[in-house]
């Protein structure tokens, strides 16, 4: 690592657990100080015992990324505490894949993924802009997703809210240039993020994999026991099948770890052989 992540402070939302969890770990063992918010405060706790069990700091404070006032009330505890925000990552997000033929069972679902995903960003946005101008710099890191790459069965939803991220992201990095660094991660499919406990119809995953569909699905099903081609579990082989959510978290810790004139704007990360047609 390049060393400038040392001493940075880094808000994470959604870093009760999962894949923001993770980011709070990494970002933490370089000497980064973590702003942790997440509405699940077991979650939160969870996460901060773990960060401080390692020699850590964390501030953590429990915040709903679709109300405005919880991620600024964050953004000001965070600065009280460590006098500034270098870094949010707008992790919180959720996929509620279905068809539009499932719109009776996903349609509360789908409205709580456009609060989420795309409100919750813009709230992120708007609750650390100011401070961030104000520094001098600063850095926004969004999530999104292979799904908003292109419209397709299944996803529709989904897809259209990370197609929302990239254009908020493209926008504010255009507005703050030279002031307000801005990096879209675009993670494939990872199976160990539990994004997809979220998952309205499970039929919906042929949006991503088309005609790779039954031999995907047959070979994760044997990876769950014993994989079809031992290479499919094997991050050291092409043929790797399901990626990790450690190697998603280390392209998050990447984009931070760069001197402030540097930006890496977009980053996608997929397991070689993952078959998805996006």
């Amino acid at each position: 690592m390049g060393g400038y992540i040392q001493d940075r402070v880094v808000m994470v939302t959604g870093g009760g657990g999962g894949f923001g969890r993770l980011i709070c770990e990494k970002a933490a063992a370089l000497g980064a100080r973590i702003v942790c918010t997440d509405i699940d405060e077991a979650g939160l706790t969870g996460t901060a015992a773990s960060v401080l069990a390692a020699g850590g700091r964390i501030l953590h404070q429990r915040a709903d990324v679709t109300a405005l006032s919880d991620l600024r009330a964050a953004v000001t505890a965070g600065v009280r505490e460590f006098g500034r925000i270098d870094v949010l990552v707008n992790n919180a997000g959720i996929m509620p894949l279905a068809f539009w033929r499932d719109h009776e069972a996903a349609a509360q679902a789908w409205s709580r993924c456009i609060d989420i995903n795309i409100k919750g960003v813009m709230n992120g946005v708007m609750a650390i802009h100011d401070q961030m101008i104000a520094q001098g710099q600063g850095q926004v890191i969004n999530i999104s997703s292979i799904y908003g790459n292109f419209p397709v069965a299944g996803a529709g939803i989904y897809g259209a809210t990370k197609a929302a991220v990239n254009f908020l992201s493209e926008s504010l990095r255009v507005e703050s240039q030279g002031r307000i660094k801005v990096t879209t991660i675009r993670p494939t499919g990872v199976p160990g993020t539990g994004l997809g406990g979220g998952v309205i119809n499970p039929e919906a995953i042929v949006g991503i994999l088309g005609q790779n569909t039954a031999s995907y699905l047959g070979a994760l099903q044997g990876r769950a026991n014993t994989p079809l081609d031992p290479r499919q579990g094997d991050p050291g082989s092409v043929g790797y099948l399901a990626l990790d959510p450690e190697f998603i978290a280390d392209a998050v810790i990447h984009a931070i770890d760069q001197p402030w004139g540097v930006s890496i704007s977009d980053i996608t990360v997929r397991a070689t052989g993952d078959q998805y047609i996006l």
